[in-house]
């Protein structure tokens, strides 16, 4: 059990869950003839390796590394929040943003 009291399959499913969602959320902000729609189009291509990453190793039964795959591709997601590359609809509960 994590210090929380959640075990790790649980977190890792929770995590999973999360990323899922804010993954169907974030669109793609830039034009498409804008320089920035590749760097928006190569940040959902990471996120989403790492996402699908995660549940291999979920599936393996390395819960430690789907979990570091899952936070890297919402890390992914977050950073593409923060810098406007993704319309996330203002949702500060899936995404880390700024004022």
């Amino acid at each position: 059990m994590t210090s929380t009291g959640v075990g790790l399959r649980e977190l890792v499913e929770k995590d999973i869950a999360l990323t899922e969602k804010a993954l169907a959320k974030a669109a793609i902000a830039p034009p498409q003839r804008s320089h920035l729609r590749k760097v928006a189009e190569d940040f959902v291509q990471m996120a989403r390796a790492y996402y699908e990453d995660a549940k291999h190793f979920r599936e393996q039964g390395e819960l430690e590394k789907a979990l570091a795959n899952v936070n890297y591709a919402h890390g992914w997601l977050d950073a593409g929040a923060r810098l406007g590359l993704f319309d996330v609809g203002g949702d500060d509960q899936l995404f880390t943003l700024s004022e």
